[in-house]
């Protein structure tokens, strides 16, 4: 017989389905990132200020992939092998990644705006310092639970951890509705405004190099749905929620790298010159954007 005992309101397939579900998102991720990575250490070429930001997006999303695999092989095992220090760490890591992770996403929206249409020529002292300053910042608010505002704590499956947003106490409201601010709201306003812009500068030339909507609209569809979850529980008893809706959500928020891998690496005509020869060694032309 088993030694271990099921979480409430989940079955042995639902285990086996949710943790086939972090493996395969967390393998595509971290597959789609390691190219990325190593296409950027491997390939000189690619070595740009530019390129820089979206290296560390990827080192943000493998490290969330990473996060998504030990979540995958505790659901097999069907229990948390790691004690309760091992899930705060778990969720200390995982949150330093979603942090960085949707920063150097307004970071590049920053630096697209700069590309296509002020076209001032961004320096690698800038780059560094902006990157620095993420990294930081990231692991800063990601350890501010350690410290005793908010906790990190089990999902409903009990085979990863989060901020435990079942609390629903002053500690959780207030970090949590300062982080929805500073790593949501922020971002996103960034990469609206700036993507806004740059559509209206595609419009004005006639020329659409890619469509502007698309990073936003990811972004607000992988993690939209569980922070308004996040929200929810500042509000109301956050457990009336179906425990595997609550474990649903987190699972399509780790999605995320997939799409980003496919925007940014692959889908950015800057950068996926630079895989392209790194896989085939082939080298392609860089786009040139020509003035008016």
């Amino acid at each position: 017989m088993a030694a271990y005992t099921l979480p409430e309101g989940f079955a042995e397939f639902d285990m086996f389905t949710f943790g086939t579900a972090l493996l395969v998102g967390g393998m595509l991720g971290f597959f789609l990132n390691a190219i990325s990575i190593v296409s950027f250490l491997r390939v000189k070429e690619m070595r740009t200020p530019s390129n820089f930001f979206v290296f560390n997006l990827a080192l943000a999303d493998i490290s969330l992939n990473i996060n998504g695999l030990t979540a995958a092989y505790a659901s097999y095992l069907r229990y948390w092998p790691f004690g309760q220090d091992g899930c705060a760490f778990h969720g200390f890591q995982g949150m330093i990644a979603v942090l960085a992770s949707i920063s150097f996403m307004a970071a590049i929206a920053w630096d697209r705006y700069h590309q296509y249409c002020t076209r001032q020529k961004l320096f690698w002292s800038t780059t560094l310092t902006m990157c620095g300053l993420i990294w930081i910042l990231s692991i800063f608010w990601a350890a501010v639970p350690l410290m005793g505002w908010g906790v990190y704590d089990f999902e409903p499956m009990r085979t990863c951890c989060t901020l435990d947003y079942t609390r629903g106490d002053r500690d959780y409201i207030t970090y949590m509705l300062t982080l929805v601010l500073l790593y949501l709201m922020f971002p996103a306003f960034t990469m609206w405004s700036c993507y806004d812009a740059i559509h209206k500068h595609f419009k004005k030339i006639h020329h659409h190099r890619f469509n502007t909507s698309t990073p936003l609209r990811v972004m607000l569809m992988c993690w939209g749905p569980y922070v308004l979850m996040c929200i929810y529980a500042c509000f109301e008893n956050v457990k009336i929620v179906s425990p595997k809706l609550r474990m649903l959500l987190p699972v399509i928020a780790k999605t995320n790298p997939i799409f980003n891998a496919l925007l940014y690496t692959f889908g950015n005509e800057f950068y996926r010159g630079g895989v392209w020869h790194f896989l085939t060694g082939q080298k392609i032309v860089d786009p040139v954007i020509k003035k008016k």
